[in-house]
């Protein structure tokens, strides 16, 4: 597909957090920024003016806008970052790498210490973050010093130096901050033990360290030591309020592509994160439209091989959410949890939301396009044999049952076709049975199309659940339609589909356009109905006052109302009054009737 129009691209993008990236005619990379809301940003570089010469040229130079979707702006801050060092873009502020954002580092030793850099060495330590300002990591390192002792000396802690003395306690210990491990006065196994809770902690996993804090602090209050509970207090919610790292970033992530796949009845779409050095650098969607119904497998093999010859990927492990062949040498890994999940989900995230723009795209330059989508997804999801060209829905309405009606709304091609829209009087049925109401609209609905020899539609549904599905199934019984229409019955409360003989309810997915399409249905016969409803009452109401007053017409009613805007206050008009409205002779009328009705009252 080519690429769309620039104001066509803009109108389709999400409303997300995420990194914008803008390129020429040729196809190079102009400019990379970030965004709160990418809708909005980009929107803005088109329809504000600028005064910065070089801004001018950038937008007028611009011809295809591409984006990747993250969680926060502080993941947009972060890949924005890695992005403009890979690439360096003409039009974006130059980069350097001493410039780079801070890390907190769990040193590779004997007793571990914890402190900030912005210097990864491969060493074995472990290095968590980026983080976007050294005050967040000097937070946390506070927090953690809080809550775990530990030392901070440089002292090689072999157990041969601390079994012969080579070291005494610093002035660290004599305040209270470190244990000692200097002089073995710090058993290992504690020590490891607390260095795992704060990478737990630096990970964004408080569980553990929670419920202990939350435990010390209950101690302490109940010992009446309230400055030191209220200290861990302060802590607790501090740990509770942080959100610690990037799921954009993660330095054990290194040199990997990852690749996901969606795809509907037409369309696959496999999205392509290439990360190098624990940052992401590269993100590209491709759009494959099936020929042979091709699996969700076929279309991520296909994809790997071609991406990846086509960034020159020389990558020797790939995630991916399904198993697929690797070429020699690659090894495939499919991540179930942790760090590796999320940045799988984040490329699925993409693919979504490229597929999602494509098909806003389609509807605007290609609607029959969009349409046969549709259709053929329907047919799909609600199991059908043909596609639901011609959809008709059906819902009663009344109040205690009080002027019974119901309405019956047609989409044609998932559109509403309003001309064909019909309302209906119940007239069989005595009082509140939503179950004869339905099966007496039904009947007459589909005896008349017969009759007419009128198309019937592909699929009928039925607001309400097993009752009104079973009350519709007799009417088309009766008319020997059993069959040849499809109907499904939708309950309100948990959205269930529900049809004929199968005693088990589908669920489609919420987000499912299938199902909007029918809650629009569902919805739009409830407002046609209840407007039927109103206007059957109001004419009831109007009927029973002023039209029941002999020699009193609909135009006279219509023009009392008009003028006295309720039937109460044209009880309460004078003869003068009235005659300027209605003339003298049917003002008589007027107040006889009323005259009459305080007498009998």
């Amino acid at each position: 597909m080519a690429e769309a129009p620039i104001p066509l691209q803009i109108s389709t993008l999400p409303d997300s957090p995420g990194v914008y990236q803008y390129y020429d005619k040729d196809g190079k990379l102009l400019y990379v920024g970030k965004a709160k809301n990418l809708k909005k940003r980009v929107n803005s570089y088109f329809t504000k003016q600028h005064d910065n010469a070089r801004t001018r040229i950038l937008v007028r130079k611009i011809k295809d806008i591409k984006h990747i979707v993250v969680a926060t702006e502080t993941d947009a801050l972060l890949l924005e970052n890695n992005l403009i060092k890979k690439y360096q873009p003409k039009y974006n502020v130059l980069l350097k790498d001493d410039k780079s954002y801070p890390w907190i580092c769990i040193k590779n030793e004997r007793f571990p210490r914890v402190f900030p850099t912005r210097r990864m060495i491969k060493d074995g330590s472990q290095y968590f973050g980026p983080y976007t300002s050294m005050k967040t990591v000097y937070t946390l390192l506070d927090l953690i010093k809080g809550l775990y002792p530990l030392r901070t000396c440089k002292y090689d802690l072999a157990e041969d130096k601390i079994r012969n003395d080579k070291y005494k306690v610093c002035l660290e210990f004599h305040l209270g901050n470190c244990s000692g491990p200097c002089e073995g006065l710090y058993l290992e196994a504690t020590y490891n033990e607390n260095i795992q809770a704060i990478k737990e902690i630096l990970k964004g996993n408080f569980k553990e360290s929670l419920v202990q804090f939350k435990n010390q602090m209950k101690d302490l209050a109940a010992d009446l030591h309230f400055e030191d509970a209220q200290r861990i207090k302060e802590k607790l919610n501090v740990l509770q309020n942080y959100q610690s790292k990037s799921t954009v970033v993660n330095p054990n992530i290194n040199n990997v592509d990852v690749f996901s796949v969606i795809s509907d009845e037409s369309y696959g779409y496999v999205n392509f994160l290439q990360l190098s050095f624990g940052a992401i650098i590269r993100s590209h969607t491709l759009e494959i439209k099936k020929k042979l119904d091709e699996s969700d497998v076929d279309l991520l093999q296909l994809s790997v091989i071609e991406l990846r010859q086509r960034f020159n990927s020389q990558s020797k492990e790939i995630y991916v959410p399904i198993k697929i062949t690797a070429e020699e040498g690659v090894k495939i890994h499919i991540p179930k949890l942790g760090d590796k999940k999320k940045i799988l989900d984040l490329s699925i995230r993409n693919a979504k939301y490229f597929r999602m723009e494509r098909f806003k795209q389609a509807k605007i330059v290609d609607p029959d396009r969009h349409e046969n989508r549709i259709m053929a997804q329907m047919k799909k999801d609600l199991r059908l044999s043909e596609e639901p060209r011609h959809i008709e829905c059906f819902d009663n309405s009344n109040i205690q049952g009080t002027n019974p009606v119901a309405a019956c709304v047609v989409f044609k091609n998932g559109k509403p076709s309003k001309k064909d829209y019909r309302k209906f009087n119940i007239k069989t049925v005595v009082g509140p049975d939503d179950f004869a109401s339905m099966e007496e609209v039904v009947y007459r609905r589909y005896k008349r199309l017969k009759e007419e020899e009128q198309p019937l539609p592909q699929l009928i549904i039925i607001d309400g659940g097993k009752g009104q599905l079973s009350s519709s199934l007799k009417a088309l019984d009766d008319l020997e339609l059993r069959g040849k229409i499809a109907i499904v019955g939708i309950a309100k409360r948990l959205e269930e589909l529900f049809y004929p003989d199968d005693p088990i309810p589908l669920y489609l997915d919420k987000k499912s356009e299938t199902l909007k399409i029918i809650q629009q249905l569902r919805n739009e016969a409830h407002r046609f109905g209840i407007n039927f409803h109103r206007q059957k009452r109001s004419k009831e109401a109007l009927n029973t006052a002023l039209e029941t007053i002999p020699g009193i017409g609909e135009k006279t009613v219509v023009e009392l109302l008009r003028v006295f805007k309720s039937t109460k206050r044209v009880g309460a008009a004078s003869f003068e009054e009235l005659v300027k409205v209605v003339g003298a002779n049917r003002a008589k009328k007027i107040i006889a009737y009323f005259q009459n009705l305080k007498a009998i009252k």
